[in-house]
């Protein structure tokens, strides 16, 4: 007897295509049912967007380089504006990445392309984020000390996309702020630091810069207290004032300058008022700041002459 023929072969897998486009009805198969198997990103964008046609190519190419590790699901908000609202998406472009059927990253605007290699690595499991962090953080600090915002801003924003709750980036984020006279956006920075980091070295920096930033006087207030100094230069207490106002307008180097004037006259001048002071503005502008390197070794040099 002749057997029937097993043509029961094991089919070829298909190739499923790492990029396409999604629709709030097609939601659920394009995104939540595959996310059990790999990551997959959604871009939620619009043709009227123009930030969007800038990080689309870029995502696409880093999707494309993944090779299959991630997914890509493109949603045009115009047409299909269920999701992204259920998300709360307020700007585009907006990008999350779900895995297990739910949203665990996500970012807005338009990202660099290692920012967005950086992103798709930690979905994938790929990146040191540790490491990541650091030398972003190392990064941002220089960009910090050239006085490069931007630079800095962009660094620690990375930092925080892949650890959310590190407080030097969080610290350094409220620097920048700072920087920019926008004292506001910098005690909201803050108030997205976990309790544990409360005394972190960042943390504790930067909120005694916003203590000294509270009364930051005018420049027609300045004004007097420099000619002041410049009419009585034995007038401690003119000086010592004239330190804090430059302090509360985030010069500190030259607050510094006053204090030191100071303190090589009397290291206890008014129970120590000028030295109390002059350990603030190191703790303000940070204890790697080179700014508070060199204001430590002046005072070193006079505390052990």
């Amino acid at each position: 007897m002749v057997e029937p023929e097993n043509n029961s072969q094991t089919p070829q897998e298909v190739d499923v295509p790492v990029i396409i486009d999604g629709s709030d009805a097609s939601f659920v198969a394009d995104v939540v049912e595959p996310s059990h198997t790999v990551p997959v990103i959604v871009d939620f964008w619009a043709p009227w967007c123009g930030p969007c046609r800038q990080l689309g190519p870029a995502i696409e190419r880093v999707v494309h380089a993944a090779q299959g590790k991630v997914r890509l699901v493109k949603i045009n908000i115009d047409e299909n504006p269920g999701v992204s609202g259920q998300l709360k998406v307020r700007s585009i472009p907006a990008v999350y990445a779900f895995k297990d059927g739910q949203p665990i990253d996500a970012f807005s605007g338009a990202l660099p392309e290692s920012q967005i290699q950086a992103f798709v690595d930690k979905l994938t499991g790929e990146m040191d984020i540790g490491k990541e962090v650091k030398q972003l953080l190392i990064r941002a600090e220089q960009s910090l000390q050239l006085g490069d915002m931007g630079g800095a801003a962009q660094d620690y924003a990375g930092a925080l996309a892949l650890d959310a709750q590190s407080p030097e980036a969080l610290g350094g984020m409220a620097r920048v702020y700072l920087a920019n006279d926008d004292v506001e956006a910098a005690k909201g920075v803050l108030e997205m630091v976990a309790d544990d980091d409360q005394q972190h070295l960042a943390i504790v920096g930067v909120r005694s810069a916003i203590e000294l930033a509270a009364n930051a006087p005018t420049d027609d207030e300045l004004t007097p207290l420099q000619t002041a100094v410049a009419d009585t230069p034995t007038d401690m207490v003119a000086r010592f004032a004239y330190a804090q106002a430059l302090s509360a307008k985030g010069q500190m180097a030259a607050a510094m300058d006053e204090l030191f004037v100071i303190l090589a006259v009397d290291l206890n001048w008014n129970e120590q008022a000028a030295r109390i002071m002059l350990l603030k503005l190191f703790e303000a502008a940070g204890p790697t700041s080179e700014l508070t390197a060199q204001g430590r070794r002046r005072l070193s040099s006079l505390l052990f002459v």
